[in-house]
């Protein structure tokens, strides 16, 4: 299998490199995020993504103390929840989930959700950058966040997120967010990057594009957001899927491959649209 790529995040001491695919946990138990976490750490994965509200941090650390990858080796991110927004209560959650992690350093700290109503997502952003500015943090960024949401952070602190997790697969392309993010020097990292379940994989053109490359309608989708310069983190607790989504690295997918595949944007949602989620 091919090393792993990286794309650097913008930080104001120099650039933080992210692995280019990363094991996502959302909705992994914690019985079970153990094993996958270091399944995934066996196979090669060195980019782990977790949230406080995933429940499932301490199982994220125990299986990265356990693993024989050296702690340097390994890229973690974690996120603080809708009801942490502020800045005391960021810090106290970031001391919380640094606990259950059993780090000293976090390479990522996201803002999960901008929760409009509440408005103190600027705040909390601002409570990250101080997290980074004192050494706690390497890079920090936001999840879920629209243009609006982006630009608002920066005209009232002076600095762009390094980079917005965001819903992204085939069936939603978020072009118009992407070309944001580029003109202002924002990575685009996709969550739920197959579509949480069977339709983009079953989709024709998926499987037409899988059948003439040998491989498997995930591999295909994770290419299409790799060939697309995008970090992406698909999540799976089968070990040999585990592996599969991983050797999407070694498929190089023809400009035409890319070109059917970015046919089928049709706006479709999995989760919640950010400017109407508002659960804390």
């Amino acid at each position: 299998m091919s090393p792993q790529s990286t794309t650097p995040l913008t930080t104001p001491t120099g650039p933080v490199e992210v692995p280019t695919i990363g094991f996502g946990v959302w909705q992994v138990p914690e019985d079970e995020v153990v094993s996958a976490v270091r399944t995934a750490l066996d196979a090669g994965y060195r980019h782990v993504d977790t949230a406080s509200a995933y429940g499932n941090e301490r199982g994220v650390g125990q299986a990265l103390a356990e693993s024989d990858v050296d702690r340097d080796e390994v890229f973690v991110t974690t996120k603080v929840w809708n009801d942490d927004h502020g800045r005391d209560a960021t810090f106290r959650a970031f001391d919380a989930s640094m606990e259950r992690l059993g780090l000293d350093v976090l390479d990522l700290y996201l803002v999960h959700w901008p929760v409009p109503r509440q408005d103190r997502y600027v705040e909390t952003w601002e409570a990250l950058r101080e997290l980074r500015d004192g050494g706690r943090v390497r890079a920090v960024g936001v999840c879920n966040f629209h243009e609006e949401h982006l630009q608002r952070a920066h005209d009232e602190t002076g600095e762009w997120p390094s980079i917005n997790q965001i819903e992204l697969h085939p069936y939603l392309q978020q072009l118009a967010l992407r070309a944001f993010h580029e003109e202002h020097g924002i990575v685009t990292e996709s969550w739920s990057p197959l579509a949480s379940g069977q339709q983009v994989l079953d989709d024709p053109v998926v499987t037409r594009v899988a059948r003439r490359h040998g491989a498997t309608p995930a591999q295909v989708v994770i290419a299409w957001h790799l060939a697309l310069g995008l970090v992406v983190i698909p999540k799976s607790v089968t070990p040999t899927r585990i592996v599969e989504n991983l050797a999407a690295v070694d498929l190089t997918l023809t400009g035409q491959d890319v070109e059917e595949l970015s046919t089928l944007d049709r706006g479709f949602r999995t989760g919640p649209n950010p400017d109407d989620f508002n659960e804390v």
